[in-house]
């Protein structure tokens, strides 16, 4: 090998540093899920900072108020960064504060690793890119789910407890405080509370009652106006079980319609508007909406609804009016496919009402009258009840016949404006 030639060998290959992300359900409290947070990115920062190849990609923390995948704004931004590529490993305390439905935890760890991306699950010991990872994750989130099943329920039960025994539960309503599962007054509320019947009895309209008290501050739409008109805890009585929670996943309420026992307990708390008065709105309420409901519009039926049928269609006939709202309106006849979709949908013609009342006189009587076919112009084929079929044909009145004496003098004068050249 010539002298002025050096060989020198191939620097290694550096290896890119993992970026390792961190995902935690904090305390759904402000001061504690703070604290929460803090302690865990603390831990994670830690953690990662250990290992020489990870590099930390933050901590994404969702407030603790349900498992479910799609609510969790932060479960979702770091679903986000893992497909753009920015994260390829992603630690988590356990399975459970993962997602607590095993079809959730499956479908997202199977996205991940279709990415590339391999999850941590520090209390099972599990990374979902080993071998035997899936296997054992579909185990241990199944167990997952029923723990969190097993939780509710249990939570349920200590509800309905407390309802049998006329506790209330978790309650937000203006003019009321719940201590210990029994309601206490709030003063100053409960002068808004009683503001707001009174002008409901004074017969102030919803929207005015909202938009007076909107502008003073109290918050509240028209749909929550007529709740509180109608809640029984404002005269000292409970109803308990009003809806309920049937599934431990996505916690949607659910109206009790039968499905549970309802717990009613009359003088339970100190009320705030005196029975007579509640009395009084109730009956307001139910005048007002005898008033203001909407009417169902009778439906019209006439003497040949139904009976006649298109020959070259199929479709029933329909009534409408010619030059509707003139002096020349006029009852018509006509298929429905002609009168929706027009003549190249169905050449069919319409029959004025005066010639069917005429044409069924001649035969029987519209009482009489099983079905009528229009197969072609003028011709109509009547069934009566009987059995019998009559075969008739019928002609439109001439233009000049129908014509009335306004009709003619009008006609008149355009004639003699056209002749003139006005």
């Amino acid at each position: 090998m010539p002298g002025n030639i050096k060989v020198i060998s191939r620097p290694p290959k550096l290896e890119r540093k993992k970026r390792v992300a961190a995902y935690a359900r904090v305390s759904s409290g402000k001061d504690a899920m703070l604290h929460s947070l803090s302690a865990q990115v603390d831990y994670y920062s830690e953690y990662i900072g250990q290992r020489p190849e990870w590099e930390y990609a933050g901590v994404f923390a969702d407030e603790a108020l349900t498992g479910t995948k799609d609510s969790r704004p932060e479960f979702q931004r770091m679903l986000t960064e893992c497909r753009a590529g920015n994260i390829q490993i992603i630690i988590t305390k356990s399975i459970s504060r993962f997602a607590r439905n095993t079809l959730t935890v499956l479908q997202t760890v199977r996205e991940l690793k279709a990415l590339g991306v391999d999850v941590f699950f520090e209390e099972q010991n599990i990374h979902t890119m080993s071998g035997d990872g899936e296997l054992m994750l579909t185990i241990l989130a199944s167990y997952a789910q029923e723990e969190s099943r097993s939780a509710s329920e249990n939570q349920k039960w200590r509800i309905r407890k407390n309802f049998s025994e006329g506790k209330t539960y978790n309650l937000h309503m203006l003019g009321y405080r719940a201590v210990n599962g029994v309601l206490e007054i709030i003063p100053e509320e409960a002068e808004i509370v009683k503001a707001i019947f009174a002008d409901y009895l004074s017969g102030m309209g919803t929207e005015s009652i909202v938009n007076k008290y909107s502008a003073l501050g109290v918050s509240i739409s028209t749909s929550g106006l007529y709740r509180m008109l109608r809640n029984e805890k404002y005269q000292g009585n409970l109803l308990l079980q009003k809806r309920f929670r049937d599934n431990h996943i996505t916690k949607r309420d659910t109206i009790n319609i039968g499905q549970l026992p309802k717990y009613s307990v009359i003088d339970a708390h100190e009320p705030i508007i005196d029975s007579e008065t509640f009395a009084a709105v109730q009956t307001e309420l139910a005048r007002r909406a005898e008033i203001y409901a909407p009417r169902a519009k009778p439906q019209e039926s006439y003497a040949f609804s139904g009976l006649i049928k298109c020959g070259k269609c199929g479709a029933a006939f329909r009534r409408k009016y010619n030059n509707a709202g003139t002096k020349y309106e006029k009852a018509v006849w006509i298929c429905d496919t002609y009168n929706s979709k027009g003549k190249s949908a169905c050449a069919s013609k319409q029959i004025p009402e005066d010639i069917l009342l005429a044409k069924v006189a001649e035969v029987s009587g519209a009482k009489n009258i099983a079905e009528i076919l229009a197969p072609e112009h003028n011709r109509l084929i009547i069934t009566l009840r009987d059995g019998r079929r009559v075969d008739t044909e019928w002609q439109s009145p001439s233009r000049r016949e129908s014509w009335t004496p306004e009709m003619r003098e009008a006609a008149r004068r355009r004639r003699i404006i056209n002749i003139r050249g006005e």
